[in-house]
């Protein structure tokens, strides 16, 4: 299929008109959707596969999504598509996911015009649901019409699972849509299929909630109702944690990874940031600084980590706080400048 590749930062999406037939042949549905006498059926859905898991669970048990809701709902989107003439039905994107690593081949050196493999499996449709339902059932009635809708969508692969799940719930998360109370531990909810993601959620829980951590209220989490200035957001600082757990996962398990084993993890961050903090002292926070932007805190967590292998490597314990603070400016040189 032809696609734009688009790039925001470090990220990669790709973005496809699709005409409606076709594309209502590359997705999947995993909500039960009504119209007029007919219904589609939600499919089974792999038990590995913890985005579409957790969209899943939300939909069932949130009220924005009930039956008679759903049902209204798609009954006047398909009557917008019956009426719509001269604008167009669907003039907003689709948000697609595949937990597949798609292949992009640009059609000349250094473009962004291409060609990007079909995923083997259908796409997880994290955003338009119901304007997909509604075609479906709108192709029914008039074919013809249908096969002149082409449908624009973004899509996301398996690059990006940690921000395709929280897309779910940023655009999702209005008074009129899900509950806010679905928003809290949005890590812990999704990760339950990989021990070591639900165990790195702890830790990132942890630096948010408890009173002597430095990113304390300054993790940019859904849900959080403090007033603080935030620093990072929670996927980003949860990516990074996450790589840190990975790679040690064998000592982990062979130590345990109940809540105590997080918390000797999280008291060896929390020291390391302490640490950091007495090192660029009163820049510490300020905003007018990198010191607590995101790049800089990733790349903290980045330097504790490197820290803590090359101690055990030489058969130490953990660093204390104060023989930590000397380290943050020998791995990054001149980050305290």
């Amino acid at each position: 299929m032809i696609a734009t590749q688009i790039r925001q930062k470090d990220a990669v999406f790709y973005s496809v008109a699709f005409p409606s037939e076709d594309l209502l042949t590359k997705v999947r549905f995993i909500s039960r959707f009504y119209g007029e006498g007919e219904q589609i059926k939600p499919e089974e859905l792999p038990a590995n596969d913890d985005v579409a898991q957790f969209i899943a669970s939300v939909e069932k048990k949130d009220k924005a999504f009930q039956r008679a809701i759903s049902k209204k709902k798609v009954k006047e989107i398909r009557n917008f598509y019956e009426t719509a003439i001269s604008q167009p039905p669907i003039p907003g994107t689709v948000l697609l996911f595949t937990p597949e690593q798609l292949s992009f081949e640009p059609l000349y050196a250094n473009g962004t015009v291409g060609n990007l493999t079909d995923p083997t499996e259908r796409f997880l449709i994290i955003d338009g649901q119901h304007r997909l339902a509604a075609l479906k059932f709108f192709e029914k009635t008039h074919p013809d019409e249908a096969k002149s809708i082409y449908v624009p969508c973004i899509i996301f692969d398996g690059r990006s699972d940690d921000f395709a799940t929280e897309m779910f719930v940023i655009i999702n998360s209005t008074p009129t849509r899900i509950n806010k109370s679905h928003l809290i531990d949005l890590y812990e909810r999704v990760s339950w299929a990989e021990p070591d993601r639900r165990f790195a959620a702890r830790i990132v829980e942890m630096l948010y909630s408890q009173k002597d951590s430095p990113l304390q209220y300054r993790i940019n989490r859904l849900g959080g109702r403090s007033g603080k200035e935030k620093w990072i957001l929670q996927a980003e600082l949860f990516n990074e944690v996450h790589r840190w757990v990975k790679q040690a996962w064998p000592a982990i398990e062979k130590r345990g990874t109940d809540q105590p084993c997080a918390f000797h993890y999280y008291g060896i961050l929390r020291d390391f940031l302490k640490a950091s903090a007495l090192t660029f002292d009163e820049v510490w926070g300020k905003e007018n600084y990198m010191v607590t932007k995101p790049v800089t805190l990733k790349a903290l967590v980045r330097v504790a980590r490197r820290g803590r292998e090359r101690c055990r490597s030489r058969g130490g314990k953990a660093r204390t706080l104060g023989e930590s603070a000397g380290s943050v400016d020998q791995q990054v040189p001149g980050i305290s400048q």
